[in-house]
């Protein structure tokens, strides 16, 4: 919004010439998180309290972890502070003609829909559960699938006119197209080499990283802080990558796709870490509020939708390591006690409590010391992705 108006005050008085600085990708990404993060830290302690008068409290499962009783009853769905800060910071500072900032914001906004729903759910019918999972998969896979079929075509074409062009195009051949290499999964730490995946593979795909990221988030949000620091230094690290795409010049040295438009990612991530930076002063322990599905599910799904664009899927799951096992974790429980259970009439555990940060807890460490150890290693995995950039 502000770069259209900053053009159209330049071209009508040259008083205005100093607004140029506004056309930079760089300075816009550092408003933009600056004024995210002033949106979470001054509408925070209302929207806390508006929470709490509304009785908005996060019901604890009677299974869970028995210290964490206490916090029965602490304001949740906070996640709508980190939604509105990303979602005004990024309107007010990213080009409207950029499209690729558009389906991220549809993507984040839909899956944190989702997530309302099931925390109202929880709160409103006292039903810790919330939604059932096969409403909810069913509502995560649609705006999935619709956003992986928008965005295997727009990757290659630079016009949403062109994108419908290619997809009635792929119809009319019998679904039978091929894709441009930057198209295909990207491998890190070599130069040029991508793996093709077609049209159907680059939608299964896709699906799989938007929906697979916002359930892992979704699943280590379990702690004061666990989950927000680790999406803020992993989108931090996509907006590097996004950066890097964006530019002709540096996606050239660099060996990496130029994908043009999705620079201005660069908006949305910085705009991210400034609202989860703001949502962390008062998430941190004791925690005054919790994020909720709302946040969880709908940052995840951000994540996801902005390394598909960027190409960088394997590096997310890298830098996002933290997450991959969290999900892991739960799986492999699952998998495991329900085979032992048909197997021996009894079943048994791998962890003794799944996700992965409540195994921890049970063994002896502090919620604090969990959270931070986890911290530190997002941060080293942030490192090794970003290095992927130079070592190819």
């Amino acid at each position: 919004m502000l770069v259209s108006l900053a053009a159209w005050l330049q071209a009508h008085s040259p008083a205005f010439g100093f607004l140029r600085v506004v056309q930079y990708l760089t300075f816009r990404a550092v408003m933009a998180a600056m004024t995210a993060l002033l949106i979470g830290l001054v509408a925070g302690p209302w929207v806390i309290r508006r929470l709490a008068e509304l009785k908005i409290g996060q019901p604890v499962r009677g299974y869970g972890m028995q210290s964490h009783l206490v916090k029965s009853g602490t304001p949740t769905m906070g996640g709508v502070l980190i939604l509105l800060a990303i979602a005004v910071s990024t309107l007010m500072w990213f080009d409207w003609s950029n499209r690729f900032v558009w389906i991220v914001l549809v993507v984040t906004l839909g899956f944190g829909a989702i997530g309302w729903v099931d925390d109202w759910r929880k709160v409103v019918n006292k039903d810790p559960e919330g939604m059932r999972s096969r409403e909810k998969y069913f509502w995560q896979s649609l705006i999935g699938l619709l956003a992986a079929l928008y965005l295997v075509f727009s990757i290659s074409e630079s016009s949403n006119f062109r994108v419908l062009e290619l997809f009635f195009g792929w119809v009319r051949s019998g679904f039978d197209l091929n894709l441009p290499p930057k198209a295909g999964l990207m491998l890190p730490f070599f130069k040029e080499v991508s793996y093709p995946l077609g049209v159907f593979g680059f939608v299964i795909m896709t699906y799989l990283v938007i929906v697979g990221s916002s359930n892992a988030v979704n699943l280590t949000d379990g702690l004061d802080g666990l989950a927000i620091m680790p999406v803020v230094m992993v989108g931090s690290a996509l907006g590097v990558f996004a950066y890097v795409t964006g530019s002709a010049v540096y996606s050239k040295y660099l060996f990496f796709p130029h994908i043009p438009g999705s620079g201005e990612l660069l908006i949305f991530c910085a705009a991210m870490a400034g609202a989860g930076l703001a949502f962390l002063w008062f998430n941190t322990h004791p925690a005054q509020v919790f994020m909720g599905d709302v946040g969880a599910l709908g940052l995840g799904a951000a994540l996801g939708t902005i390394a598909v664009i960027v190409r960088q899927e394997i590096v997310l799951a890298i830098m996002g390591g933290i997450f991959v096992v969290e999900a892991l974790s739960v799986m492999a429980q699952v998998v495991y006690f329900k085979y032992t259970k048909k197997r021996y009439g009894e079943g048994r555990r791998i962890l003794k409590m799944a996700p992965l940060h409540h195994h921890f807890e049970q063994t002896g460490w502090k919620e604090t010391q969990v959270v931070v150890r986890f911290w530190i290693i997002t941060m080293l995995l942030c490192l090794l992705g970003l290095s992927t950039m130079k070592l190819r």
